[in-house]
């Protein structure tokens, strides 16, 4: 349940107490289904081999005393204390750490980037006025000046993002299997194995068949599902602790930690790799923060949510510290310390639990796809947003279909929970290697302290997770090979993409026209000028794209308004609308040539439909209606790669939220009482279109005239002209090179969605220009 646009700026305001525990509620089925569900298999993926439980009782206090500093060091003290503080606009997550080293290094891997859109609000640095220390100068200026540092900079990045996208591959099958392992108890152990594995993959292929349709239909029953499971499992913990040991309390001493390491030594060691399960889902707190606001997730855990997991580790330990006769091996499992007569009931809710866990790291795995994509290192793939309220709930057929294959195929070739949790522990300890490394960085950089405290957070919190880490590379032959391969194949696939993006990109900056060409041709263009709007769709923020003229050369004629879009992401999470489109134009306004720009954040949701055409001719509009005003402060100088195509730009809100600007309404629909401008009738029947402009200020002749122009141009209808490229590496490079562009790239691109999908480009109204590009 992915809530982008939901509750972002709530970190901004005051909150009252009420909002604070109302967020907190909702954040439970939203943040901490993986996290709660944890209790079902790590005791019986700590004791899966490596160590057995004796009569001493020394493992299972090592274990417990293991998994309570762990819950205690790194979901409590190192992401709800520490963590959550470094919100990029109110967004968290891995990409949020590197949009904010982007816009305080400038090391950011989107290759249109602008001086202007360093003026965006969301853009702006919190702390403008300190300055850095010598070392934080020092580093800034090393990470802008070396390209392979930058590189290494975003391949950390996506390291975490691959990370995350193989954890939504375990995680489901992980939680689906242990919640279903319940059956063992009820029949025999010859039988239990033939049930657990159906049963698991029916659900997990429900879960997933079920997700186009979205969350927001069931949403509302995610918190209290999970409610229920942390109050089961507390309070049949708080009942083992009283029934069975009620001094388990003193195994939460740091003392039985070295017991345990000292009687284990290597088993214990590798056993980590079990109690590292404790803290999968943590992650999703930095994640998810967005959704919610850091004082409600905060509360959620601090008072629920730990207390919960504590007193269930404790009941767990508790019961099997009373019980060392293990006739089967499930009997150091989560089930086999419920009491008998509720055993079918804490299933059924086990069940469900691992199901909002599992559809919460799904949905988070869509939200990451769709921040690569839109940051240039992911192949183009369909969204389709299931909710009309928060745009933030998406779907992506082919990642979803794609995740559930090999969910299954995990869950049938695993087969129980040993393997499957060193995969996964393997998978969540990467994640969180990686934001301890960039939030170094952040600590540096961005909130500007001294080079000693990130020292210090990389080599405490580092040498926890590197322990960790540690033992569960050693399980490689054991499950945890799977995340890594997972891992390289995205990974490739993303370099592959970005590599070639890049070089796309460069292709078009070094042989994109001059604006003095298009200038020398006249007013015409010196070519006929047909009715209608010429939409040219390209990469670049500055100059004439090569299509354009690689099109008038082949067909000498064009349409009457002329405007040269680019869709672009910038570096912030959003972009408000009332900066979303940034217009200006090409030469003299004689010629109706226009560029406009418009910027996306990576969560941002692109607008996909017809309306956005609507807005797309309102904001050049507005801006032929403010033209007048040189000297306006939302004026900007469009900062492309060649300086001499100088071009002033404007900001220009969108009509729904600019409403004392230009509207465009259509016969049979009232305007305010405006002035209007309408195009001259004629004889043709079709729809007609005018333009409500305000009373103030009085716009001049030419400002009309040109605005009746866009208005008859509009009338008359919009051709769409896109560039259908095709990437070659040039003669003499390398065997490597020719792999990566000519089969790699353009196998992606041609099975990956053309960029201008998100605008449901009509077909009628399309014309594509093809082009080889050699690179």
């Amino acid at each position: 349940m992915d809530l982008e646009t939901g509750f972002s700026h709530i970190h901004l305001k005051k909150q009252s107490w009420k909002t604070v525990l109302t967020l907190a509620y909702q954040s439970l089925g939203v943040v901490y289904g993986d996290l709660s569900t944890s209790p079902l298999y790590v005791f019986k993926s700590t004791f899966a081999g490596d160590i057995e439980h004796s009569e001493t009782n020394e493992e299972i206090f090592g274990a417990l005393s293991f998994i309570f500093w762990t819950l205690t060091l790194v979901p409590l003290l190192k992401y709800v204390f520490i963590v959550l503080k470094a919100d990029d606009n109110g967004e968290g997550g891995t990409f949020a750490l590197y949009s904010l080293l982007c816009r305080h290094a400038r090391v950011s891997s989107l290759p249109n980037c602008q001086l202007a859109d360093e003026e965006l609000s969301s853009y702006r640095k919190e702390i403008p006025t300190l300055a850095l220390s010598s070392f934080g100068s020092r580093l800034k200026s090393t990470l802008e000046k070396y390209r392979v540092l930058q590189r290494f900079l975003l391949v950390l990045a996506l390291v975490g993002a691959c990370m995350v996208i193989g954890d939504g591959v375990l995680t489901p099958a992980l939680s689906v299997f242990s919640a279903v392992s319940g059956v063992e108890l009820a029949m025999a152990k010859e039988h239990h194995k033939y049930v657990e594995v159906p049963v698991a993959c029916i659900i997990l292929i429900a879960l997933f068949a079920l997700q186009h349709y979205g969350t927001h239909r069931v949403g509302f029953l995610f918190a209290p599902v999970v409610v229920l499971w942390l109050f089961c499992i507390s309070a049949i913990g708080l009942y083992n602790i009283i029934h069975w040991n009620p001094h388990i309390y003193q195994a939460l001493s740091p003392v039985y930690m070295y017991r345990f390491l000292k009687k284990t030594q290597s088993g214990g060691w590798k056993s980590l790799g079990g109690i590292l399960l404790c803290i999968t889902g943590s992650e999703a707190m930095f994640a998810d923060l967005g959704h919610f606001s850091q004082l409600s997730i905060q509360v959620a855990f601090t008072s629920f949510v730990y207390p919960s997991l504590i007193l269930a580790y404790m009941g767990q330990a508790a019961y099997l510290s009373q019980h060392h006769v293990i006739e089967n091996d499930y009997q150091i499992g989560f089930y086999i310390s419920v009491p008998k007569n509720l055993r079918v009931p804490v299933l059924l809710i086990a069940i469900l639990a691992a199901v909002v866990g599992s559809q919460a790291i799904i949905t988070g795995t869509f939200s990451i796809i769709k921040q690569c994509s839109s940051l240039g290192c992911f192949p183009r793939v369909k969204i389709v947003h299931t909710s009309s309220k928060f745009h933030g709930q998406i779907y992506i057929p082919e990642i979803n279909w794609i995740l559930m294959l090999l969910c299954l195929a995990v869950t049938i070739g695993f087969r129980d929970t040993k393997r499957m949790g060193n995969a996964s522990g393997l998978a969540v300890i990467t994640v969180m290697l990686v934001t301890t490394c960039l939030m170094s960085l952040v600590i540096v950089l961005c909130w500007q302290q001294s080079v000693f405290l990130a020292i210090a957070f990389v080599v405490f919190f580092g040498t926890i997770e590197a322990l960790y880490f540690s033992a569960s590379l050693i399980k490689f032959l054991e499950g945890a090979w799977v995340p890594i391969a997972l891992s390289l194949v995205f990974m490739l696939v993303m370099y592959v993409w970005h590599y070639g993006t890049i070089k796309k990109y460069e292709f078009d900056v070094q042989n994109k026209v001059s604006v003095d060409w298009l200038l020398s041709l006249g007013p015409t263009l010196g070519i006929v000028r047909v009715r209608g709007i010429g939409l040219v769709h390209t990469e670049l923020v500055s100059g004439i794209p090569a299509i354009f003229s690689h099109f008038v050369t082949n067909l000498p004629a064009f349409h009457q308004v002329l405007i040269f879009l680019c869709v672009k992401s910038v570096p912030v999470p959003h972009v408000s609308h009332e900066e979303r489109f940034l217009v200006g134009h090409i030469g003299p306004r004689e010629y109706r040539v226009y560029r406009c720009i418009v910027r996306y954040g990576y969560r941002d949701v692109h607008k996909d439909d017809v309306e956005f055409e609507k807005d797309l001719v309102c904001s050049i509009a507005e801006f032929i209606r403010k033209q007048k005003d040189e000297t306006a402060p939302d004026r900007k100088r469009a900062d492309g790669e060649i300086g001499s195509d100088d071009e002033v730009m404007t900001v220009v809100g969108t009509p729904s939220t600019h409403l004392e600007g230009v509207h465009m309404c259509t016969d049979g629909q009232d305007g305010p009482e405006v002035q209007e401008i309408r195009t001259a009738p004629t004889n043709q029947v079709k729809k007609r279109v005018r333009f409500v402009v305000p009373e103030s200020p009085k716009i001049d002749d030419g400002s009309r005239a040109e605005l009746r122009d866009l208005m008859e141009a509009r009338e008359a209808g919009v051709a769409y002209i896109l560039g259908h490229s095709y990437m070659k590496a040039k003669q003499g490079s390398s065997l490597v090179k020719k792999m990566v562009i000519n089969l790699g790239y353009e196998f992606l691109r041609r099975n990956s969605r053309p960029s201008t999908d998100s605008l449901t480009v009509p077909h009628a109204s399309t014309l594509e220009v093809g082009m080889v590009y050699h690179v």
